[in-house]
C-alpha cells in the first residue's frame, strides 16, 4: 500500500516552507502547461532519472490526477526500495479544484 498525502497537506508544507522534494512525472508540455514548481520527470524515465530523487528527505509524487504518480511510487519503492515517497492524492486536478479554479491543466 502506497502513502499518500492530499493536496491541503500539500499546501501545508509549501507554506509552512518544509523541506521536501515534489516530482512531476507528466510530459513536458503538461508541465509546461501549468506545475507546482516540482522537478519534471517524466514518468517513462523515472528509473533512468533515479538519481534525481532525493533520499534523505519526503518526496512526493505528483501528475495530472493521481494515477501515473503512484505507478512512479510502485516502481521505486519496488526497484530501489525507497521508502520516503509519496502519492498526491488526485494530482495536480485536486490542487486546481481546492485552491487555483483558474489553472490551466492539460
Amino acid at each position: 500500500m502506497i502513502k499518500e498525502i492530499t493536496v491541503q497537506e500539500l499546501k501545508e508544507k509549501i507554506d509552512n516552507n518544509e523541506d521536501f522534494q515534489l516530482i512531476d512525472v507528466r510530459e513536458t508540455f503538461e508541465y509546461e502547461t501549468s506545475n507546482l514548481n516540482g522537478v519534471n520527470i517524466p514518468l517513462g524515465g523515472i528509473l533512468i532519472e533515479s538519481d534525481k530523487i532525493a533520499t534523505d528527505k519526503p518526496v512526493i509524487m505528483q501528475c495530472r490526477s493521481g494515477k501515473r504518480s503512484a505507478a512512479a511510487v510502485m516502481q521505486l519503492e519496488h526497484q530501489f526500495g525507497l521508502t520516503n515517497l509519496y502519492n498526491l492524492k488526485g494530482g495536480i486536478l485536486a490542487w486546481q479544484e481546492a485552491f487555483d479554479p483558474n489553472m490551466p491543466v492539460y
